[in-house]
């Protein structure tokens, strides 16, 4: 058995630990990763105050993070998988002089039976869905992580299944990662990394290549994909909160002149994002609403919002857009024709029709509005004649229930058995009219023509 050896950070005897049963292979848990562990703890004198193995439930917590005493997060951070040691730990190590009443006392010195039965990588996914795993390899250096709009310099190397797909360097502005081939996966976990980090990635086909997979690539449709990304060093962007107001609209102004580019190239989702940023530095920004040039660039966003919108099919928000222009502009042509687009692909023709008609008040040149008009008339004419279709087919039929319902009253004979609901003779061997042939839903009872239940 190995003698106890001192782990504390600064060598003064704080944490102590003895090696119980070796573990296996060489990894250790990285900071940040989920580890699960079962433990037994007694004071000094042998009292036992706690163990998961009495209550055969393996205890789980976050390495490195601060939630369980630090003797703990220094102590299983040098563990192996399925080793068990004997951690000896100073009081300011672990409940320090206030103890943890009634089962430790103040100032305790605690001894803690632990054994590392797995651990897994930390969860960066947005929605907590383990579709972003991180382990950390080696730890970045300071506090500052990349934000949104940040230049960074990166090595990344891809695996499929052991087979290396990619292996280079990249540098790329986090928000556009798609244009330098970096799945969402990557980008996401990059604003987590501190400079100088290397971190083993694994990322679920939600945020890699999906469904699709990557031919170019050899990536199979609904891959799971595992990286190594170093974080060389990045150039954070300043936060809309530490700007004023002038820095804000500039800012916006660099975005809106990136955006048109990648609308131009027909790269309509990396322009919808950076249009969108401009929203959210400018919407409710401390400003007047009477400054023009503020006035003038949140405009401009909200139209290229629906504009990109409509290029991507997404109606309702393209909609939505166009009525945030309209409330800075009430007689605003393109936030009109824009919503006017996407109420008709909504199959709001009568509606569509009024804001291509408001364009052309605006201007009567408008050859855009009035072919988008001529649509609309012609929508509407389709729809009414659609209509009229159907309600005369609806009232051919009620006159030939009500023909149908004379019959049936002249056909209905005088004898008792017919007052109570009885069919008459007559009924009962005749041929069936044509509108009951047509309508084999009609129940003759005393002679009235009701509907059955359906």
């Amino acid at each position: 058995m190995a003698q106890p050896t001192d782990i504390s950070p600064n060598k003064d005897g704080g944490v102590l630990k003895e090696v119980l049963t070796e573990g296996t292979g060489d990894e250790l848990p990285p900071l940040g990763c989920k580890v699960s562990v079962h433990y037994t703890g007694t004071l000094t004198n042998g009292t036992k105050f706690d163990s998961s193995r009495d209550r055969n439930s393996p205890f789980q917590f976050d390495l490195g993070r601060g939630s369980v005493i630090k003797a703990w997060d220094i102590g299983v951070a040098t563990m192996k998988k399925g080793e068990r040691a004997m951690l000896t730990c100073a009081p300011e190590y672990a409940y320090g002089e206030a103890g943890s009443p009634p089962t430790i006392p103040p100032n305790s010195t605690l001894k803690f039976d632990v054994e590392v039965l797995d651990w897994e990588g930390e969860d960066l996914s947005p929605k907590k869905d383990k579709g972003i795993e991180r382990l950390q390899i080696k730890a970045g250096e300071g506090y500052s992580t990349p934000n949104e709009g940040a230049v960074v310099d990166i090595h990344l190397t891809g695996k499929h299944e052991g087979r290396v797909f990619e292996d280079k360097d990249v540098n790329f502005t986090i928000g556009e990662g798609s244009e330098a081939n970096i799945i969402p996966g990557v980008e996401i976990a990059i604003e987590k990394f501190r400079k100088g980090e290397i971190s083993k990635l694994t990322i679920k086909p939600e945020y890699a290549y999906g469904a699709e997979g990557c031919p170019e690539l050899s990536i199979p449709p609904n891959a799971t994909l595992e990286y190594v990304v170093e974080l060389k060093n990045f150039e954070k962007v300043k936060d809309s909160w530490a700007m004023d107001d002038k820095e804000r609209v500039e800012q916006c102004k660099l975005f809106k002149d990136r955006g048109t580019n990648y609308f131009k190239a027909g790269k309509f989702k990396l322009a919808l994002k950076l249009y969108k940023r401009i929203v959210s530095y400018l919407e409710h920004s401390t400003e007047k609403c009477g400054d023009e040039e503020r006035t003038s660039v949140l405009l401009a966003a909200h139209l290229n919002i629906s504009l990109c919108c409509l290029k991507l099919k997404d109606n309702f928000e393209a909609q939505k857009s166009a009525e945030a222009a309209l409330k800075l502009d009430p007689d605003n042509e393109k936030a009109l024709f824009r919503r006017g687009q996407a109420l008709l692909n909504l199959g709001e023709a009568q509606l569509a029709s009024k804001d291509f008609s408001r364009c052309l008040q605006i201007d009567p040149n408008n050859k855009a509005a009035r072919a988008q008009l001529a649509v609309c008339t012609k929508t509407l004419k389709e729809q009414l004649q659609k209509e009229k279709k159907v309600y005369a087919n609806m009232f051919d039929k009620f006159a030939k229930m009500d023909t149908y319902l004379e019959e049936s009253e002249k056909r209905k004979q005088p004898n008792v058995m017919s007052s109570v609901g009885e069919w008459g003779q007559e009924d009962r061997e005749r041929e069936p009219s044509e509108f009951e042939k047509e309508n084999p839903d009609i129940l003759l009872l005393n002679g009235t023509g009701e509907f059955k239940d359906m």
